[in-house]
């Protein structure tokens, strides 16, 4: 994907103060490639070599049907399956013999994978360079537990005198979230106890089963 991610607004990114910004900016980066993919992808032999070999996840494959016309997404699969055809079948898992085969590949998860570490680190740089940014950042209402660790394993990006600064305050902004989400998932299944008769408030525990595997896996339930 032909797309300079230094353009990305980092800090437009973090203003809403609304769940993890780390996701958000992945589900930039990922609305981008999906629509560069069923898009100009289509006439750059180059992409659409490596596109044929690899296809897509289900995942990938489920928000290009979700964004672009069945035609599109016919012609990539035609395409791919002509690949398949090409290379031999034999390495399609199939059944039980799929934990033989080496992990499917999808296009678009390698090229977020290596745009996201450029983001991570970028994110680092910022929170370095600009003090405003600083003060933007610890008013997030949390950093997810996937995106809190990337944060941290990229903290070398920072310096020495300040890398301890930002991995607490990184830290501080996760297990808060963490210990919160906790409560109310007490609360949640404290409300299914024979002794609660019904009579306490849900409260902020209605959709914490939801909002707790966000915060484990970065994606919603239904994703």
């Amino acid at each position: 994907m032909r797309d300079d991610i230094t353009s990305i607004p980092i800090s437009e990114v973090f203003e809403p103060k609304e769940g993890c910004p780390v996701c958000r900016l992945r589900d930039m980066l990922e609305e981008r490639s999906v629509t560069y993919i069923t898009g100009a992808a289509m006439m750059e032999p180059d992409v659409r070599i490596e596109t044929n070999k690899k296809g897509f996840c289900r995942h990938h494959y489920g928000q290009m049907l979700e964004n672009s016309k069945q035609l599109t997404i016919a012609l990539i699969l035609q395409s791919h399956l002509a690949q398949i055809v090409k290379d031999g079948v034999a390495n399609v898992p199939v059944g039980k013999k799929a934990k033989q085969h080496k992990k499917d590949t999808c296009f678009v998860c390698e090229k977020l994978e290596r745009n996201m570490e450029h983001i991570v680190a970028n994110v680092c740089i910022l929170w370095e360079k600009e003090k405003e940014f600083r003060n933007l950042y610890s008013e997030q209402p949390f950093i997810c537990l996937n995106h809190c660790r990337d944060l941290i394993a990229a903290s070398d990006k920072i310096s020495k005198k300040n890398r301890k600064e930002f991995q607490k305050v990184t830290e501080k902004l996760t297990v808060d979230h963490l210990v919160e989400l906790a409560g109310d998932l007490k609360h949640f299944c404290d409300m299914f106890d024979y002794r609660s008769n019904g009579e306490e408030e849900w409260g902020n525990s209605k959709d914490s089963v939801e909002r707790t595997v966000h915060f484990l896996t970065t994606r919603e339930v239904d994703d």
